[in-house]
């Protein structure tokens, strides 16, 4: 195993069991919490904790330089993305799980000795995800058994091991060995997508994916994009998508899609139109309607792409 190139502070004279590793993007007001449920956790579990920062604006790297000194503070002098950051980080920790977590989430009480316990005795599984809760505690979807697109498939994505098709990137503990196996998470995806694609990764190099339901996280969900608008973080999501599409579809698959995605684009900004005109109320239904209208271009051009590709 590798020395950790990581600050004395985060040292330990036992090898950590769990690298925790926070990506973060002006989201400061979160990041506190975050930590502190974590330090606060002493289950005889040996952590290291690395924060990368892409280039905030807020005082995220001040907070972490100054309240957490046992935390390993990585500050980017530019945004590197969701990607590109955790895997910075993966290769300047050594610890034999690594745990992905978002800043804007506090952890429970237990979680870490529930997440140790089972990568510890599910030797089958490369990577998992816990429970996640909104803050009013109800829950979060954080499994899911498709993949986008994936009753156009033919045979992209038949017989891999397990049920679990990916898992939300808020929360995810990882083997090391698997994600060296595959390559860490794929650069391409700045944000949004990553996660997805990490998960069909893994179980393409034949690891299951599981589900740790004794480890519960809060999640606040999107800080890091609450300035964003909603048009255009829609655009985000389905220049991620399309990304998966390329990088695991055949050309047939990734058509059939977008020919189903303009039909229900077509359609649905039919009938918003119908509902503006019967009910009045505009306002309440024009987010729906650009987001469709969106979609109808952003599939329309992907579709010839895809037929000159």
């Amino acid at each position: 195993m590798k020395a950790s190139p990581l600050c004395p502070a985060v040292q330990n004279t036992t090898m950590p069991d769990i690298s925790i590793i926070i990506v973060n993007y002006n989201t400061a007001d979160y990041l506190s919490a975050c930590l502190t449920s974590i330090l606060s956790q002493s289950a005889g579990i040996h952590l290291e904790i690395a924060v990368v920062d892409n280039a905030s604006q807020d005082d995220s790297v001040s907070l972490v330089r100054n309240q957490f000194q046992q935390v390993h503070l990585i500050a980017s002098r530019e945004n590197l993305g969701f990607s590109k950051a955790n895997n910075l980080a993966t290769n300047l920790t050594n610890a034999k799980y690594i745990y992905y977590l978002n800043p804007d989430t506090e952890v429970k009480p237990k979680c870490l000795e529930a997440v140790y316990a089972f990568m510890e005795n599910s030797p089958t599984v490369g990577m998992a995800g816990t429970r996640i809760t909104y803050p009013d505690n109800t829950p979060q979807g954080s499994v899911e058994t498709k993949y986008p697109g994936q009753k156009h498939c033919t045979n992209e994505v038949k017989g891999l091991p397990g049920h679990i098709a990916w898992l939300l990137g808020a929360s995810l503990v990882a083997r090391r060995e698997v994600i060296e196996q595959v390559g860490g998470f794929t650069e391409d995806f700045f944000l949004y997508g990553e996660d997805i694609d990490l998960g069909l990764k893994i179980r393409q190099a034949g690891w299951k994916l599981g589900f740790i339901p004794d480890a519960e996280i809060v999640h606040w969900e999107g800080k890091s994009e609450r300035n964003t608008l909603p048009v255009e973080l829609f655009h985000k999501k389905l220049m991620a998508e399309a990304l998966f599409y390329k990088k695991h579809y055949h050309r047939k698959t990734i058509t059939n899609i977008c020919q189903a995605n303009i039909k229900q684009a077509l359609w649905r900004i039919a009938t918003l139109h119908l509902e503006m005109f019967l009910f009045k109320d505009p306002c309440s239904l024009q987010n729906k309607l650009d987001r469709y209208r969106l979609s109808l271009a952003f599939f329309r051009k992907l579709a010839i792409e895809t037929q000159h590709s």
